[in-house]
């Protein structure tokens, strides 16, 4: 799961030239929580605690304003 979130860091970072570091990505970029979120609610999922993970899905949504199901495969190297 971090080493998904390094590289979707340095994915911003690549793509966005208004990013000036990871710290800066990790912080302020709500397409990089959303997709931290994800990841954990993902795991819940397929753990089988698909009502927490749909919380926790939740609970992003209304944090980032982006939605994504749990059961959605969304690869590392994302950018949002």
């Amino acid at each position: 799961m971090f080493a998904a979130l390094r590289r979707d860091i340095r994915t911003v970072l690549e793509r966005d030239p208004a990013a000036r570091s990871g710290l800066e990505v990790l912080l302020c970029y709500p397409g990089v929580h959303a997709l931290a979120v994800h990841r954990l609610a993902h795991r819940l999922w397929h753990g089988g605690f698909t009502t927490l993970a749909r919380g926790v899905s939740h609970r992003g949504r209304v944090l980032t304003g982006i939605e994504s199901h749990p059961a959605a495969r969304l690869g590392a190297g994302r950018c949002i």
